[in-house]
């Protein structure tokens, strides 16, 4: 019987619970799979701190290597050190990562050379079926002899380079912040890129445990920064950081504690990076605050409007020359860094902006801070086209679009967006208005809509 990787082969990467679901013979096989479609002679892959990464890692490399393909191993790091490794080595890579996921999980994001992503309809359905085959029939013997492993630390240059791509961040006045790593790669990474940086750190669970001892690594909930919001104040800091667990996507906390919104770090990142390169073009999706475009339009970019998901904003940053995106989810990318999202740049653009100006967090964000919104709000629906067909029969008298879901916008200046999850039974809400009581308004009555 052929075994089917469906369950965790998701759109865009490899995730799952190991052993059952996720274990070294899959492993082995995607990794020669992997060789296989890409064709490279060489492929550089990265972990985290799960134990089973380990594992996984290794018998990865023993797939690639099967089929005469070399391995880079870059070792311990976060996701986006793995896109630099891809980036500057021009090679396809390797991340063994469940970024926020629980303990008991792994999974693998894969990418080619220059740090491209590899989804469903960009190699990984392929990738998949001929994973299958070895799993069945073996894996095929590559005429060549094995390919080699080595090992290469790039952890240095990866830090310089974030500097590099940051103006400002290194005449920054000095700055006291603390840092949540929720014992992921962020442990790792922040001390290398801060080293030599006018910043006084205070570090909350660095050590690096995939057992994540403290608290899930995944500061899109409350809950995981709650923490670092009253450490921040006890420490009368000038701002907070929370990465999740691979380091990819990082919140900022300002100095009273407040959680930034991403949408308002987004309007901030999107006008340094325009100063940067004026009349350039910048990608949001659609759930971001309408600040966003408003502030790019005021710094004389051009805002261009995406579906939710990382590889719509890849692929319409490639498709227009975007010099930035940025997500609602905390997800910020980069031309510079291949189009590749990344944390950690995300927070050096936050410090550099508050470190070259006068004045408190709060104060700094105020300009970029318009609206009152929802946040996204999950319900439960099991059929979420009809519902969705309700609500939009019920609001037909204003603007509607159905880029993602649904989005129906009022001539009062408020908004929302209603879209189904790809893979739960839920209908995800977004509201945001001109003041609080009017989001509240519609935030209620549409919940009462998809609720009833």
């Amino acid at each position: 019987m052929t075994r089917d990787l469906s369950s965790i082969i998701k759109a865009y990467d490899v995730r799952g619970l190991v052993p059952s679901e996720l274990d070294a013979d899959i492993a082995r096989a995607l990794g020669a799979a992997f060789a296989r479609f890409t064709g490279a002679p060489r492929i550089v892959t990265a972990r985290d701190m799960r134990e089973s990464g380990v594992e996984l890692a290794a018998a990865f490399a023993q797939g690639v290597t099967s089929q005469g393909v070399d391995v880079v191993e870059a070792g311990l790091g976060s996701t986006d050190l793995l896109y630099y490794a891809s980036g500057t080595l021009d090679v396809p890579g390797a991340m063994f990562t469940a970024s926020h996921n629980p303990a008991r999980y792994n999974g693998i994001k894969l990418c080619l050379s220059g740090a491209r992503p590899v989804g469903q309809d960009s190699g990984l359905a392929q990738i998949r079926a001929d994973a299958e085959a070895f799993l069945e029939n073996g894996i095929p013997v590559h005429d060549a002899a094995p390919g080699t492993v080595t090992q290469q630390d790039v952890l240095a240059g990866y830090a310089a380079y974030m500097k590099e791509l940051v103006p400002g961040i290194e005449s920054i006045r000095p700055l006291k912040v603390v840092v949540d790593a929720g014992n992921g790669m962020g442990g790792h990474t922040v001390p290398a890129v801060f080293e030599g940086l006018a910043l006084d750190t205070t570090s909350m669970y660095f050590e690096l445990d995939g057992s994540f001892p403290n608290h899930e690594a995944n500061p899109i909930d409350p809950a995981n920064t709650a923490d670092l919001q009253e450490r921040v104040v006890a420490e009368g800091a000038d701002l907070g950081l929370a990465f999740d667990g691979d380091a990819d996507r990082c919140f900022v906390i300002d100095e009273r504690g407040v959680i930034v919104s991403p949408s308002v770090l987004t309007a901030l990142i999107a006008q340094r990076e325009l100063a940067k390169s004026p009349g350039a073009t910048v990608i949001h999706n659609l759930i971001t605050s309408r600040t966003v475009p408003e502030v790019v339009r005021e710094n004389g970019g051009t805002p261009v409007r995406t579906r939710v998901g990382h590889s719509f904003i890849k692929a319409e940053m490639a498709r227009t020359g975007a010099i930035f995106g940025g997500e609602h989810s905390g997800h910020f990318y980069f031309s510079e860094f291949w189009n590749a999202d990344s944390g950690m740049l995300a927070a050096l653009h936050a410090l550099a902006a508050l470190g070259t100006s006068e004045g408190t967090l709060s104060q700094l964000l105020t300009t970029y801070d318009r609206y009152a919104a929802s946040g996204e709000i999950n319900s439960t629906v099991q059929d979420q086209a009809a519902k969705v067909a309700q609500i939009k029969e019920r609001y037909a008298d204003l603007q509607v679009d159905e880029l993602d879901g649904l989005t129906v916008e009022s001539p009062e200046g408020w908004w929302f967006n209603v879209r189904a999850s790809n893979t739960e039974p839920l209908l995800r809400l977004n509201v945001e208005a001109p003041d609080g009581a009017t989001m509240e308004q519609v935030r209620d009555e549409v919940l009462a809509l998809i609720r009833g």
